[in-house]
């Protein structure tokens, strides 16, 4: 029979081994395992710049995104710009990530990069002390995301507008966590095959990337391209200790865009990879504890609160949320 003193020594031993987990590598998530099957994605809203598009509001989401996170098996909070920092810390502490995406704003001066900052900061002090907040950018989110590591705009031009791409995949692409669950056949499709939407004009070189010791050190690059001047650009990275993560091509087009005028991939292949993205974060999400206090609190941040607004015929979306 074991001891109470034996124990003890077992007990102690678990809480060293999991604050060496926590302290020295990847952050471990919830002490003792536990999934939250309820998560929530919070979604920084955009400015909106767009003059056929003023009259619905003054920032707005895009619905692709919000279908993208939904498809995955999470909701979604709308998160306003102009909020304070208090208020911010608290919505970070109900929500179990955080998603950035494209669009158009200055990504160090503009009222968008002081709230994407904002929770940035959050994230990693909240996994720097084993509290699990995963981050995901897209484009212009992937753009913030090098600029928030990087402490400066290293950005360049990478032009690849209105076209579909395979991956130019690294080494550490087959050992990611990002594509852990992607089949062999389909990771060898991604490699080949146009699934990869492009709707840039900026992107960070892979010359560039590299040469920066920040960047190098905090994500591992997954994937590059080449974009309309011959410039190999960085396409797809994750963090080596943070689950953040990054793709400078478009996910939730595969699924949830359909102007006939843009190129975005619709193959059997395309809407794969889209699921499986969507479904990594989320899984990642869940392992996130963050909620909500109050039932009614969480019932109001919902997106459900608001309608979606028809933006076909005037944009390349076919809906957005704006408020």
């Amino acid at each position: 029979m074991v001891g109470k003193r034996e124990k003890m020594l077992c007990l102690c031993a678990l809480v060293y081994l999991y604050a060496v987990c926590v302290s020295d590598g990847f952050p471990a998530g919830s002490l003792d395992g536990s999934v939250n099957d309820r998560p929530i994605i919070g979604i920084l809203t955009q400015e909106v710049v767009d003059d056929d598009m003023m009259r619905f509001g003054k920032t707005f989401i895009p619905a692709s995104y919000v279908k993208d996170v939904e498809s995955g098996g999470s909701r979604v909070m709308p998160i306003r710009l102009n909020q304070t920092l208090p208020e911010y810390e608290k919505i970070f502490k109900s929500i179990n990530g955080m998603m950035f995406i494209g669009g158009a704003a200055d990504l160090e001066t503009s009222d968008y990069a002081r709230a994407a900052k904002a929770f940035y900061r959050l994230a990693v002090e909240s996994n720097d002390a084993g509290d699990y907040f995963p981050l995901w950018g897209t484009c212009m989110g992937f753009q913030l995301l090098t600029v928030l590591v990087a402490g400066e705009n290293l950005l360049s031009n990478t032009t690849a507008e209105n076209v579909a791409f395979p991956l130019n995949l690294t080494v550490e692409a087959t050992s990611s966590r990002m594509f852990e669950s992607f089949p062999t056949d389909l990771m060898k499709a991604l490699s080949q095959e146009d699934l990869t939407g492009n709707f840039h004009h900026y992107g960070v070189t892979e010359k560039t990337f590299r040469g920066n010791e920040k960047l190098q050190q905090f994500f591992s690059v997954l994937s590059t391209n080449i974009a309309e001047n011959g410039v190999e650009f960085v396409s797809t990275i994750e963090g080596r200790k943070y689950p953040f993560y990054g793709v400078q091509w478009h996910p939730e087009v595969n699924r949830f865009q359909w102007d006939p005028d843009m190129q975005f991939p619709h193959s059997q292949n395309a809407v794969r990879v889209s699921s499986l993205l969507s479904e990594f974060f989320i899984n990642e999400a869940k392992k996130s504890l963050h909620h909500f206090f109050k039932p009614e609190e969480e019932e109001a941040a919902l997106i459900y609160n608001y309608t979606p607004v028809y933006v076909g015929n005037f944009s390349g979306y076919e809906q957005c949320y704006f408020f």
